[in-house]
């Protein structure tokens, strides 16, 4: 859904960011996500916050320059806190593990080492996510947070099932991207949705459509439908892990940003916790390449 973004110019001292929450606060203004680009002489805070138009007034009544546009968001992060719907999503391994032992009748059960992984890896992406931000509970956002987990899960095995059919992973995703369309059109007579194809000629909405097309849709579900294609739907899952930590490293090395002692746990310990989820999968993997060793020593020996 579309919500607005505010972006405003602040100059590098100290004591601004402190000010414009306070102006939100006494307006009785909740902010649902954040980000800072600075340089030495002056950065660009871009909120998302509840009631828009009365925090752009309330900081425009403070001298505050600044600019509103809209933007693409999930729906979960316009009720929840982004590290609520960070942490609750990355526990879509789990649920896959649960529809699988479902499925399968109590056959295939989650070894030890997964759920090891699962609840030492939870604690770093919490110790993350958390970093530096209070926990704030919204019963809304949350629970579609979980619905969103659990349905990535199910997307997930469902298929694993259609690629054991023998079908091309680029058509695969195609026909799934055109039923998803097909059954979002109803959704949109309920949600604030316009056509509005003149904004196409702005080059911010081309830029984002062709990033959430292009990257964040076509490319990335090709490869993930591949990865579960060739790994199987819990192996490729559990590298869900692995986003905060890739949000960390990109801070520093784009936006600059210091680690601090918490995000250095929480990756030390989310990369601890997947290697326990594939602690079996890495036993193999040492398993065969001793065999493979061995054979090429008889080769070696023999006469």
């Amino acid at each position: 859904m579309t919500v607005y973004q505010i972006s405003v110019f602040l100059e590098n001292r100290t004591g601004q960011l402190a000010e414009i929450t306070k102006i939100l606060a006494d307006n009785h203004i909740d902010m649902r996500a954040i980000s800072i680009a600075e340089t030495a002489d002056y950065g660009v805070l871009r909120i998302i916050v509840d009631r828009p138009q009365k925090a752009t007034s309330a900081l425009l009544e403070h001298g505050f320059v600044l600019s509103m546009t809209p933007v693409l968001a999930v729906v979960a992060l316009t009720f929840s806190t982004a590290s609520n719907v960070g942490v609750i999503v990355s526990a879509s391994p789990l649920f896959a593990a649960l529809f699988t032992l479902l499925l399968s009748r109590g056959k295939e059960r989650p070894r030890w080492s997964f759920l090891l992984g699962f609840v030492v890896s939870m604690a770093g992406i919490c110790l993350i996510s958390f970093n530096g931000s209070q926990l704030s509970l919204d019963p809304r956002g949350d629970l579609l947070a979980v619905l969103a987990a659990v349905v990535w899960a199910v997307y997930s095995l469902l298929t694993k099932q259609i690629g054991g059919y023998g079908w091309n992973v680029i058509q695969t995703t195609r026909r799934i991207f055109g039923w998803g369309i097909l059954f979002m059109i109803p959704a949109a007579a309920v949600m604030d949705f316009r056509l509005g194809l003149e904004r196409l000629s702005e080059p911010s909405y081309v830029g984002m459509f062709l990033y959430l097309g292009l990257g964040a849709c076509a490319a990335c579900f090709v490869t993930w439908n591949f990865a579960i294609k060739t790994l199987g739907p819990i192996k490729t899952m559990v590298y869900i892990y692995l986003v905060p930590v890739i949000t960390v490293v990109c801070s520093v090395l784009i936006l600059r940003e210091v680690v601090t002692p918490m995000s250095a746990g929480g990756t030390l310990l989310t990369l601890v916790g997947l290697a326990l989820s594939q602690w079996d999968s890495l036993k193999q993997l040492r398993g065969r390449r001793g065999q493979e060793a061995s054979r090429e020593e008889d080769l070696e020996t023999k006469p």
